[in-house]
C-alpha cells in the first residue's frame, strides 16, 4: 500500500535533532537509499524532463523557508490549512511531489522509518540535475535532515525572491541564507530549464519598456496574455534554445537579452555579477562544476541537525529504547506515550542516540530512589 508522503513524514519530523550532515549517511541503516531515489527520479524524468526542472525547484523553495526540511511537502489540514505547498510562490506551479512520494513510498518499503523526506527532497533534486544535464553535473550530497514542523504560507511568501527583483534584493536574500553573490548568480542557472508561468514576466517585462530582446518579446507576446489571469495563464520554456537540457545556456541568454524575468536580466547590472555571468557563458564545464559546489552550500540551509551524528539506527537494545522507536511510530497504548511525541525537546533524541536512553536512565532513577515520600 502506497504511503502518502504527509503521513510517511510525520514518524521523522523531529523539531530538535541528534546528528549532523555527512556524505555516506545511510551507509548502514539504509544503504540503498540513494539508488532508490535515482531509480524513481529516473523512470519520471525520462518520461517527462519537465518534472527534473520541477524537483530542482523545489529544493530551493523547501531550504529557503524554514531552512532545508521538507516542509514544502506537507498537505494542509484543518489544524494548519494554509501550508508552504499552497503558498503563491509555490501554488500551482510547483513540480515533483508524485516523485517525492513515489521515492519515499519504495526508500520505506527498504528501510521503514529511516530516511527523512528533506533528504529525499535533497537527493531526488541531486539526481534531476545529473539526468539533465546528461550527467554533467555531480554533486556528492550529504544526508541527515530532519523533517520539520512547521509549514507556512506567509514563509514562502517571506523567504523566496519573486521574480521581479533587482541584483541588489538578490544578493540580499541570499546572504540572508549563507550564500553569496557568485552562489546567487551560479544557482540562478538552473533557470536554463523548466517553464514558466506568463504571469511571472509580462508585467515587468512584456507591458513596460525594459531591455528584452525585441524579437524574443514578440515571441512571447505571441504565446501570452497581454494580461494573464489565473484562468488563462500559459507556460512557456525559460531557455528556448535548450528547454530540456540542464546546460550554460541561460547564461548565453542573459547576455543576449532573452530571458524571461527580472531578476535574471539584473545579472547584467554589476561589474561583479555581470563577469559570473560572462565566465559562465564562455568556459566550457565552469558553471557545472561551480553548480555542484552551490548546491550542497544551499542543501545545507538552516538544516535541522545537532550535537551529535549517529546514523537512525534500528533497536540497538530491544530491552532499552525501542520504546522511543514505537512513540515515533505511533504504535503505544497511552495518550501519556502519544504526547510525548510532541516534545520539542531531547525526549526525541532516545530514537536516535545509542546508549543516550541508558545513561539517562540510570541518573533518572538514582533521582528518583532519593525521593522523599510523605
Amino acid at each position: 500500500m502506497k504511503v502518502p508522503v504527509a503521513v510517511a513524514c510525520a514518524v521523522l519530523v523531529l523539531a530538535t535533532a541528534c546528528h549532523g550532515l555527512q556524505l555516506g549517511y545511510y551507509k548502514n541503516s539504509c544503504p540503498r537509499v540513494e539508488a532508490i531515489v535515482r531509480d524513481e527520479v529516473k523512470k519520471f524524468i525520462y518520461k517527462d524532463a519537465g518534472i527534473g526542472a520541477g524537483l530542482i525547484r523545489l529544493v530551493f523553495h523547501d531550504c529557503f523557508v524554514q531552512g532545508c526540511d521538507g516542509s514544502v511537502l506537507l498537505d494542509p489540514t484543518p489544524a494548519n490549512p494554509n501550508p508552504e505547498k499552497l503558498s503563491p510562490p509555490n501554488f500551482p506551479s510547483l513540480r515533483g511531489f508524485e516523485v517525492i512520494d513515489a521515492a519515499k513510498d519504495a526508500v520505506e518499503k527498504a528501510c521503514p522509518g529511516v530516511v527523512s523526506c528533506a533528504d529525499i527532497v535533497a537527493f531526488a533534486a541531486r539526481d534531476a540535475a545529473y539526468f539533465l544535464s546528461r550527467f554533467r553535473v555531480k554533486i556528492n550530497v550529504p544526508g541527515g535532515r530532519l523533517d520539520g514542523r512547521r509549514s507556512v504560507d506567509s514563509d514562502a511568501l517571506a523567504s523566496l525572491p519573486p521574480p521581479n527583483f533587482n541584483v541588489n534584493q538578490l544578493i540580499g536574500a541570499f546572504a540572508s541564507k549563507g550564500l553569496d553573490a557568485e552562489d546567487m548568480v551560479i544557482l540562478s542557472g538552473a533557470h536554463t530549464i523548466g517553464r514558466s508561468h506568463c504571469s511571472s514576466f509580462v508585467s515587468d517585462r512584456l507591458a513596460v519598456p525594459s531591455d528584452i530582446n525585441g524579437g524574443f518579446a514578440n515571441f512571447l507576446r505571441s504565446r501570452c496574455p497581454a494580461n494573464p489571469t489565473s484562468a488563462n495563464d500559459p507556460t512557456v520554456n525559460q531557455d528556448i534554445v535548450t528547454p530540456n537540457a540542464l546546460d550554460n545556456q541561460y547564461y548565453k541568454n542573459i547576455i543576449a537579452h532573452k530571458v524571461l524575468f527580472a531578476s535574471d536580466a539584473t545579472l547584467l547590472t554589476t561589474p561583479t555579477t555581470a563577469k559570473i555571468v560572462a565566465e559562465n557563458a564562455n568556459i566550457p564545464g565552469w558553471w557545472e562544476d561551480k553548480f555542484a559546489k552551490a548546491f550542497v552550500k544551499m542543501a545545507a540551509i538552516e538544516v535541522k541537525t545537532g550535537y551529535q551524528a549517529h546514523e537512525p539506527t534500528v533497536n540497538q537494545d530491544p530491552i532499552g529504547n525501542h520504546y522511543y522507536h514505537n512513540i515515533l511510530a505511533h504504535k503505544v497504548l497511552f495518550t501519556s506515550d502519544v504526547a510525548g511525541d510532541d516534545d520539542d525537546g531531547g525526549g526525541q533524541c532516545q530514537h536516535h542516540i545509542p546508549g543516550w536512553w541508558e545513561d539517562k536512565f540510570k541518573k533518572a532513577f538514582v533521582k528518583m530512589a532519593s525521593m522523599r515520600w510523605t
